[in-house]
């Protein structure tokens, strides 16, 4: 063996038809940089065949191999590779395709054969992996019940936000009016109807609702919305200018869907709020860490899901008490640094990357 590769950082061979822009993935690949890694990618042609050209394309020795978010495709090829050159093999799928199309979009029904085929399938393909990543514990709890990972292979590390981007923003002047601030894609999970149901029946200081971005409800949630002149529609940004738009709003709205998927997701939009130092109102669920449920000074605002009318007496009394909201956005960014922030990813990342590849003599 070469010692001089003991001075050269190790590798972690990052294997799929995978968008490294993603903020998931970016999120982990600075996470690999910052711990002294080298992130090297194979992205081959086609994953049906990429065990072929990996033979022809791949001339490094990685110490893991890395399947990154949504690339379940990928993942038998990048097993079969790794076995062969005996490396670890992690997974990060970040979704269950299986929980996606039966519980998310209700595409086929649990007991259906289209249904039991995904699930058989799906849980043939985590079963490959030496180390599951799941970003949630709900999400975490499903992968070990459903499809049937052992526990003790499941490691929790949550998505968090890019922090070069969501900073601290400054509080909005005195004299701006109270704003509460959705913004998404308008799909079933987050609940963007309960949103405009709450904001109909709202009874509290006046209120500017803003339901920014676009998406399959968004049609509806304007037609719902019609003749209520507190809420307003705005179309997506650039993800650049999120920040910004975030530190117009007093008050940020996270998820309310009423599916099974929404009790498992920690959505990206929480991350970045917090991250923005602006208190969130949210649906509550096992997708949190335990001590921010029970934390009254967390900067999190709980309501159940699909309840407008917990929904709008949530907003309603902070609205009343709007001088707080200022604090309660101090201790939004204090849970999202002691829970969600690069520095916490990095530590669980370390901690399992560690105990799958051998320390270098």
């Amino acid at each position: 063996m070469n010692h001089s590769s003991t001075h050269t950082p190790r590798a972690a061979l990052w294997w799929g038809r995978f968008d490294p822009d993603y903020s998931r993935n970016r999120i982990l690949r600075q996470c690999f940089t910052a711990l002294g890694w080298r992130v090297e990618d194979f992205q081959p042609r086609l994953s049906a065949l990429a065990g072929l050209e990996a033979r022809a394309r791949i001339n490094i020795r990685p110490a893991l191999v890395w399947v990154p978010c949504f690339r379940q495709r990928d993942i038998s090829a990048a097993a079969r590779w790794a076995r062969r050159h005996g490396v670890p093999l992690i997974f990060d799928p970040l979704i269950s395709a299986y929980d996606k199309q039966v519980f998310e979009r209700g595409k086929f029904t649990a007991h259906s054969g289209a249904a039991r085929r995904l699930l058989k399938a799906e849980r043939r393909q985590f079963a490959l992996a030496d180390a599951l990543i799941a970003d949630t514990a709900a999400h975490a709890a499903f992968f070990h019940d459903t499809l049937g990972v052992p526990g003790e292979k499941i490691h929790i590390i949550p998505v968090g936000a890019e922090e070069g981007l969501f900073t601290p923003q400054p509080w909005p002047a005195e004299n701006k009016a109270l704003e509460v601030l959705f913004f998404g894609s308008f799909i079933a999970l987050q609940g963007p109807e309960i949103i405009i149901e709450a904001a109909r029946r709202y009874q509290g200081p006046p209120l500017r609702w803003c339901l920014l971005g676009n998406g399959p409800l968004r049609a509806q949630c304007e037609e719902r919305a019609r003749g209520l002149a507190q809420v307003h529609f705005e179309d997506w940004l650039p993800y650049e200018a999120l920040p910004a738009r975030i530190q117009q709003a007093q008050l940020v709205l996270g998820i309310f869907g009423g599916t099974p998927k929404a009790q498992r997701v920690i959505p990206n939009k929480v991350y970045q709020a917090l991250a923005c130092a602006r208190p969130v109102v949210t649906l509550k669920s096992a997708a949190y860490p335990p001590a921010l449920l029970t934390q009254t000074d967390s900067g999190l605002h709980w309501v159940a899901a699909a309840d407008a009318q917990a929904l709008a007496d949530q907003v309603a009394a902070l609205a009343r008490r709007h001088t707080a909201l200022e604090e309660s956005g101090k201790q939004a960014r204090l849970s999202f640094e002691n829970n969600f922030s690069q520095a916490a990813i990095r530590a669980r990342l370390a901690a399992l990357i560690d105990t799958l590849t051998p320390a270098r003599g």
